[in-house]
């Protein structure tokens, strides 16, 4: 059986047919809200403003940050979930600090989810059902990444750890496949040429220029005080408030003149992949009801999400299968959304991604994504309802999506409206 037969098939049993919990245009006294969704800017990983700064302390800073801005008493947040990549043991000894650093007290839970680069969601996700089913009243969903402490080859999964028995089984095998190298596959497999997706990173490359010029990431993120470490040894301190991985004047034509970074022949470049970054946010989520009664304002709702598997050695086209899932628990449309947040892990999974769904490209990240700014794995599901929610205020629209691929052969997906 043919890939595409195969997701076919997948997808076909995904979503379920159950009516929505949440519905969009109805306000109900259950429903789960975001309150504030924050985040810190996006450095680039060993190079820029949070290279010298440990992931604690970036967690740390955006869970008090998120509270403060709403003026919210750190002791009513009974549960945190943070999600997280790298670190080992998931990061929980370090993000329970970050919690206690922020002025949380220790009745104040924590704990660290891994779906890999949808960690930052699952970690709100996580949240939102323990608030539904009446466990906590208010939490916090999060996520931190810091690539400059904790990515590269030491800290990657080799074969040779692996047992034969497993490694025999190709799938299973194919799990350990570079990511890099899925982006590869998806390109040649579905026939995504270079000049496609170098275009659509000129495009991130610009909007996110235009948007950063134009102070419309400004509402989203939360300035870091912090640190840096000189030539010399000495420390720096410096207040990092906007991302410093997008690049001005960006072309199409400038990008087509990169080497490829994976195979000789291939087609995915330094210019048409996600950033490797630094960076952390936080969603701050309760009850309808009770937001009401603390008297706080309410960015917006979850109305559901959705996982979709695929295959690992093709792991990108997962939004294309996640997507669906997700329309298909709320009964809306493709058309009905107003704006998607479609991670760029690589430019060939994005247009794939795209011309399966069919999106309109004006609606799919208007300000740019992660090839412009960066995807710091653990945060960046929890970075795009920052960024989601603050444009379709700004455009003054209402439904939204935000989605990924996974590695390990997954898409994710959630659906948002926003308030205002």
């Amino acid at each position: 059986m043919s890939a595409p037969a195969r997701l076919g098939q997948v997808a076909s049993h995904l979503g379920g047919s159950r009516a929505p919990r949440t519905q969009v245009g109805v306000k109900n006294p259950d429903d789960v809200v975001i309150v504030k969704a924050l985040r810190t800017p996006i450095t680039r990983a060993r190079k820029g403003g949070f290279k010298d700064t440990t992931s604690e302390f970036l967690l740390g800073t955006i869970l008090r940050g998120v509270v403060e801005s709403v003026k919210l008493d750190p002791a009513l947040v009974e549960d945190i979930c943070v999600g997280n990549v790298c670190p080992p043991g998931g990061g929980a000894t370090t993000a329970r600090m970050a919690a206690l650093y922020a002025g949380f007290p220790n009745t104040t839970c924590l704990q660290t989810v891994n779906r890999q680069c949808s960690s930052g969601l699952q970690a709100v996700v996580h949240i939102a059902h323990a608030i539904q089913s009446g466990m906590i009243d208010i939490g916090i969903g999060a996520g931190v990444e810091s690539m400059s402490q904790f990515y590269g080859p030491k800290h990657m999964l080799v074969p040779e750890a692996i047992s034969e028995e497993v490694m025999a089984v190709p799938e299973a095998a194919d799990c350990l496949t570079p990511m890099g190298f899925t982006s590869e596959n998806v390109a040649g497999e579905f026939g995504v040429p270079r000049s496609k997706q170098d275009a659509f990173a000129a495009l991130s490359h610009q909007r996110a220029e235009k948007a950063q010029r134009e102070g419309l990431f400004d509402a989203e993120i939360y300035p870091v005080k912090t640190h840096v470490v000189e030539a010399d040894g000495s420390r720096k301190e410096v207040v990092v408030s906007r991302d410093d991985g997008v690049r001005a004047g960006m072309t199409a034509e400038t990008l087509s003149k990169l080497r490829p970074a994976f195979s000789a022949t291939g087609t995915t470049t330094a210019g048409n992949a996600s950033q490797v970054s630094d960076g952390a946010a936080a969603v701050l989520l309760m009850k309808r009801s009770r937001a009401v009664e603390l008297g706080l304002p309410i960015q917006g709702k979850l109305i559901a999400s959705a996982v979709a598997g695929v295959p690992p050695r093709i792991m990108g086209v997962g939004p294309a299968y996640a997507v669906p899932a997700v329309l298909k628990k709320t009964g809306l449309t493709i058309d009905q959304l107003d704006i998607v947040e479609l991670n760029e892990a690589f430019a060939s999974q994005s247009v794939y991604s795209m011309e399966k769904l069919g999106l309109d490209i004006s609606k799919v990240n208007p300000k740019g994504g992660a090839i412009a700014f960066g995807h710091p794995l653990g945060c960046t599901g929890a970075r795009q309802i920052s960024t989601l929610l603050t444009e379709l205020k700004r455009q003054n629209k209402r439904v939204g999506c935000t989605t990924m691929c996974i590695g390990g052969g997954y898409g994710m997906a959630a659906i948002f409206e926003a308030e205002y």
